[in-house]
């Protein structure tokens, strides 16, 4: 599985390890920055990571900034990305199988690093439900594709 990678400078702290920690674990990683504190826009980093999903160049897409909400915003405005903000197991393992999210974003300020190795490994692990949700999926990209002028 290859996955995309970005964070905005209060999430690079973060990526670092994080990056270090999925290439460990055997994935295939594509880190798009950024690369130092120094300060960035972060929906210049999400757009990086959600296109890569969307176009298929990535299977997954992590996105880190100081909250999480802001990668998480950018990223589900890119048609075919559905972007999930988590800050425990819980959201991220329900996020895969009711939502099938495609990224998963964190808020460095909020998750320390080894509860976000354990967040992104049930993340990377979870299987869509499929089912009653499969529908809503459905639901949610064709919404997408209405309002994107694409229908």
């Amino acid at each position: 599985m290859r996955i995309a990678v970005g964070a905005d400078h209060a999430g690079w702290s973060l990526k670092e390890p994080l990056v270090a920690f999925l290439i460990e674990q055997g994935w295939d990683v594509e880190d798009f920055g950024t690369f130092s504190a120094e300060s960035v826009d972060y929906p210049d980093f999400a757009v990086k990571v959600a296109g890569a999903v969307a176009r298929g160049d990535a299977d997954r897409g992590l996105l880190l900034c100081g909250s999480g909400q802001g990668m998480c915003i950018t990223a589900n405005k890119v048609v075919g990305v559905r972007a999930a903000l988590a800050h425990d197991v819980v959201s991220a393992r329900l996020a895969r199988e009711h939502n099938d999210a495609n990224v998963l974003t964190m808020g460095a300020r909020f998750v320390a690093q080894p509860l976000a190795e354990e967040i992104l490994l049930m993340f990377l692990s979870t299987s869509f439900a499929g089912g009653r949700h499969q529908r809503r999926i459905e639901k949610i990209e064709t919404a997408a594709r209405h309002e994107s002028g694409l229908l």
